[in-house]
């Protein structure tokens, strides 16, 4: 187990739960409670040599993509983003223009979802790019999706497709923020979360917070062309990328057997769903391959260490 989880495991044993918070540590975002409407609260640090790499990518794409974390973590939950602070450290000698370059970044996707900019803090270091965005957003009527009531007999759905983001997606995806909530208002999904650490990984995650189990339909996972393209140079397959690689920033979703077929046949939707397994009784994570082989899946995706 990595330092990361170790350490979350024994935070949320820590902390004490005050009844404002309807939802705390251990979801995309914690859901607090407001006078009007109940409101998501999330934020992410990115770190240069682990999120992106300065110098091989323009200061706006980095910007973009500390916001758009965020925004992914907004649409987990079915809610509709609102507002955003951010705090940078500069390494010392940064340039004024990349410093407005990268916020150029963030300010064009943030006006894409109507998300204020409204303050953070900046500091200098001797030390690479740190950004930290916190962001926050309002429930919807539906109520928020969450990890933690996933129920067996659902079918498991993800937008797609999946793996090889490294060649570019984890910096240029669009967050599902508008496809998310069309969803929540239509259908009756029971759990959501987003992809950033991988299919298996995820799916392992929304399982053990629900005290439920999966299986998972190998030839039904939905394949990126990134993926294919990233098997020739990694000695992985397609499928090993697209269940492991991570930072996808794709929706997965259990619905009822007959919410997810209506979900598949809705030609209105925004994105493409696909049906990649169900939710069972029995813990832990299962494959099923195309001959009908169960065997045990271990999870695998990124974890910091």
């Amino acid at each position: 187990m990595s330092l990361e989880s170790e350490f979350v495991r024994w935070l949320t044993e820590r902390v004490v739960q005050r009844d404002h918070v309807l939802r705390g540590i251990g979801d995309d975002a914690a859901i607090v409670a407001g006078d009007q409407r109940n409101q998501v609260i999330t934020t992410d640090l990115l770190c240069d040599g682990v999120h992106f790499r300065w110098g091989e990518v323009s200061a706006a794409r980095i910007g973009r993509k500390a916001l758009a974390v965020n925004l992914s973590d907004i649409a987990a939950m079915a809610a509709i983003p609102e507002a955003a602070v951010i705090s940078v450290a500069f390494p010392r000698g940064f340039a004024l223009a990349e410093a407005q370059q990268l916020y150029e970044g963030i300010l064009e996707l943030a006006d894409q979802f109507d998300v204020a900019v409204i303050g953070g803090d900046t500091n200098s270091w001797s030390a690479p790019l740190v950004i930290s965005v916190t962001m926050w957003g309002r429930v919807t009527e539906h109520g928020p999706l969450r990890r933690d009531t996933a129920q067996v007999g659902d079918r498991i759905l993800v937008t797609g497709p999946l793996g090889g983001s490294i060649l570019s997606h984890h910096l240029d995806f669009t967050p599902r923020v508008r496809e998310s909530l069309l969803l929540r208002s239509r259908y009756d999904l029971h759990a959501g979360m987003d992809l950033t650490d991988g299919l298996s990984l995820d799916l392992s995650r929304l399982v053990a917070s629900s005290q439920v189990g999966a299986e998972l339909q190998l030839d039904a996972v939905p394949i990126s062309n990134d993926a294919r393209l990233l098997s020739q140079s990694s000695h992985k397959s397609p499928l090993e990328h697209a269940l492991t690689d991570g930072e996808d920033f794709e929706l997965l979703l259990t619905a009822a057997p007959d919410v997810a077929a209506r979900i598949m046949s809705d030609k209105d939707l925004l994105l493409s769903c696909h049906d990649v397994g169900k939710i069972i009784a029995e813990p832990g994570l299962w494959s099923i391959t195309p001959g009908g082989q169960r065997t045990r899946l271990q999870p695998q995706g990124y974890e910091h260490r």
